[in-house]
């Protein structure tokens, strides 16, 4: 949810505190508009990450529930190298959307983000992300550590103008975070310390 974060997918670039350097899209003009918007599904946090070193965030879009997310407006091409970043591929061909476009969701490859998800369209645009090729209820959900719910909650903020007690609540609800953080530990956490730059995923 964060844009500066976005922009090193999409103008390549190391973020700051990151370890990874992108090369960036094969178009690197910055998005034509933005959003905030509420997926039908829910997040979870599952697995571990290297850098974060508790859960990683997943998108479920078969679970009832609203996910905060934000909407970029991108060309495909856009779309497919960002895509290929994250999935650690060198960008420069374009993804073929109609499967992910007609069905729902479809599977690209084993990856954690190798799936493509279509879970609707907002003024004729359709939304398009990346996840897990599991569902929720086949996930082994993992603790997020404090300094990734922090940066949640700053992409709350930008992207939602979302208050702490509104992003702890709704965190510790999370599955992953659901029951291994309070809505007050949560809070706690994320007022220790400012929300450092994002690092790379």
């Amino acid at each position: 949810m964060h844009l500066d974060r976005l922009m090193y997918y999409i103008a390549g670039g190391c973020p700051p505190g990151g370890a990874r350097v992108y090369p960036g899209c094969r178009d690197q003009r910055p998005p034509r508009a933005t959003l905030p918007v509420l997926l039908p599904g829910q997040l979870y946090f599952a697995l571990e990450s290297k850098v974060w070193t508790g859960g990683m965030g997943f998108y479920d879009q078969t679970v009832a529930g609203e996910m905060p997310a934000r909407a970029y407006l991108i060309t495909p091409g856009q779309f497919s190298d960002i895509a290929a970043q994250e999935m650690h591929e060198v960008p420069g061909r374009d993804l073929d959307l109609t499967p992910a476009l007609t069905l729902g969701r479809v599977r690209l490859g084993p990856g954690r983000y190798e799936t493509l998800v279509c879970p609707g369209s907002i003024d004729g645009h359709p939304v398009l992300t990346f996840t897990a090729p599991w569902h929720l209820k086949d996930a082994e959900v993992a603790r997020p550590s404090a300094a990734y719910l922090r940066n949640f909650a700053s992409g709350l903020r930008e992207a939602h103008g979302w208050t702490l007690e509104q992003t702890a609540t709704y965190l510790s609800a999370s599955p992953g975070a659901a029951g291994a953080w309070t809505a007050g530990g949560i809070l706690e956490a994320l007022s220790a310390e400012p929300v450092e730059p994002l690092p790379s995923s």
